[in-house]
């Protein structure tokens, strides 16, 4: 049984997606959403590339859908639920819906990783930051 009727397979670049930027409350970083069913003909799950300056961070924040991070490049500094974990390339993150997390850069080159939420699209994640 397909439960996404909708979806078809799909490979794209990430240089041919928007770069969306924050510099506020929210944080200090740019991304790029890769699959979102409101862009790409996909289900069940966003994907994208972040970005964090030296210096910069994503707030803390929650929402309803699970969430992992995968580090690519640089290092930092995870907070799940108050508790701060180092982070570098190759650390993989898990969190729950609606634990409260944020990331930061620590190190001396930007801080890259790959970010997957159990969502349809971008738009059906609500932010709440703490």
């Amino acid at each position: 049984m397909d439960l996404a009727p909708d979806a078809q397979p799909l490979v794209l670049d990430e240089n041919e997606r928007q770069i969306t930027s924050w510099n506020d409350h929210r944080g200090r970083l740019t991304f790029r959403t890769l699959f979102s069913a409101d862009s790409t003909p996909t289900a069940r799950m966003v994907t994208g590339v972040a970005d964090i300056p030296v210096d910069g961070y994503l707030a803390l924040h929650r929402h309803e859908q699970a969430e992992t991070y995968y580090v690519l490049s640089g290092e930092g500094v995870v907070t799940l639920d108050g508790t701060d974990h180092r982070v570098s390339p190759g650390c993989n993150v898990f969190i729950p819906g609606f634990g409260e997390h944020g990331i930061r850069n620590t190190g001396t080159d930007t801080l890259r990783f790959f970010y997957v939420l159990a969502a349809d699209a971008f738009t059906d994640i609500e932010y709440v930051f703490s």
